[in-house]
């Protein structure tokens, strides 16, 4: 890992606000990220799992956390399982977690070895009488690979099939989506580092440069900061290619009169940060340009204020459209009788902004959140709102990451970025 050691207590506190909510006499188990093999002997770079990493910070593969608060046991309340480590790891793989570490990094004092589990866990399930158990409950997922928990699931009901299954989903769902502190510090870490990047890049935009380059200026200075690198796959597009929601060959020039839009962002120490910005090729927004990326910026900053605790966030969504809705009135690219006609299921604005405006962000990018429940003090939300006219080869997106407050309008992690025309115009003039 790149990133700086994390106060063990965060993740003592999560796992205690994880078995407050559990039921009497109940076990939760949670396994880490397989490795992912590509074909021979490569893999891809491992990703932990992250429900294992926010109720315990073990980065690391072939690992297992038991929560067992009611064990007659008080050194079995907590357990860790992980592959055990020796000289040849160490120089073949690097150093692996020990079990002193392992207490260092996640104030876990029980830790066996990956080998003993089956034996170990014989002894807690005689004395468990329900099991959470942990599956993908995202409201985005779409799993097709079977999964370590997934296996470890199957294996577990065949061999221990009288005993109650619960998901830990519902419990992860709402924890996972306030944040405490010292989350909210390494996500405004991440942001810091994505706006470091963005102003490279700004320095460096300039008619022929290959939207690849600028991944690569990007990615030099994220990775010189203590990023394992983008929290997800960049986009860079120019022109038409800004049109396309999930564009990432970033294989195009960025041509003279073009606007470039950028949806990057940074990771540190697992937590993500999504920015969108869109910057002109050649240094000088054109009039039209400007109208267009003017009309984005209203409704990103309106929509921000509307992130308030008791928010819904599909009523948010709601009068988000009714902003866009002006706005595209007044860039004559929709009519009243546009309007008036609208399908109430595919709203008029749609035909030039058909995407949400807001998701949950956190050790995900798109991270966990029940969205039919009132938003809450200290949940983060990006808020990206867009315009995009393929016939003019134009498309505009601008993105903050926010952190909702107690009271008042909520805070804004990319404050420094800039995004007001005349900053973005200064900063690439030098």
């Amino acid at each position: 890992m790149k990133y700086l050691p994390i106060d063990r207590q965060l993740f003592i506190k999560n796992r205690e606000k994880f078995a407050s909510k559990m039921a009497t006499n109940s076990m939760a188990i949670f396994n880490s990220n397989d490795v992912y093999p590509i074909s021979a002997d490569s893999t891809l770079p491992f990703a932990q799992h992250r429900d294992i990493l926010y109720l315990s910070g073990v980065d690391q593969e072939e690992s297992v956390l038991v929560i067992f608060p009611d064990c007659p046991k008080k050194e079995n309340r907590e357990i860790l399982f992980l592959k055990e480590t020796n000289d040849h790891i160490a120089v073949w793989e690097g150093e692996k977690l020990n079990k002193e570490k392992a207490l260092e990094t996640s104030g876990i004092s029980t830790v066996y070895w990956l080998h003993d589990m089956e034996k170990v866990l014989f002894e807690l399930m005689t004395q468990a009488e329900t099991i959470y158990i942990n599956t993908n409950e995202h409201y985005r997922a779409n799993v097709e690979t079977e999964t370590r928990d997934a296996r470890f699931i199957k294996w577990l009901k065949e061999k221990y099939p009288a005993h109650t299954y619960k998901r830990s989903q519902p419990i992860m769902q709402r924890l996972r989506s306030v944040k405490e502190p010292q989350e909210i510090e390494m996500i405004q870490k991440a942001c810091d580092i994505t706006e470091k990047g963005f102003k490279r890049v700004l320095g460096f935009m300039k008619p022929g440069v290959m939207e690849y380059e600028v991944e690569a200026e990007f990615i030099h200075e994220f990775t010189r900061n203590r990023s394992a690198g983008f929290a997800y796959t960049p986009i860079i597009g120019s022109g038409y290619n800004a049109c396309v929601l999930h564009y990432i060959e970033n294989n195009q020039p960025c041509k003279e009169g073009d606007v470039v839009l950028m949806d990057v962002g940074a990771e540190y120490a697992n937590y993500a940060s999504d920015m969108t910005r869109c910057v002109p090729v050649s240094g000088k927004f054109s009039k039209r340009q400007k109208e267009v990326y003017s009309a984005v910026l209203r409704v990103k900053n309106a929509a921000a204020k509307l992130l308030v605790p008791g928010t819904i966030w599909a009523d948010y969504h709601v009068e988000v459209g009714k902003l866009m809705t002006s706005e595209l009135l007044g860039l004559g690219l929709i009519s009243k009788e546009d309007v008036d006609k609208e399908d109430p299921s595919w709203p008029a604005y749609k035909k030039y902004f058909m995407h949400g405006t807001s998701h949950h962000m956190g050790l995900d990018t798109h991270d966990y959140g029940i969205l039919t429940e009132p938003m809450e003090a200290n949940m983060v939300f990006t808020v990206e709102p867009g315009i995009y006219i393929p016939e003019e080869n134009l498309g505009i997106r601008l993105e903050d990451d926010y952190v909702i407050q107690a009271s008042g309008e909520p805070l804004n992690l990319m404050q420094n970025i800039p995004i007001e025309i005349e900053d973005i115009e200064k900063w690439m003039a030098g």
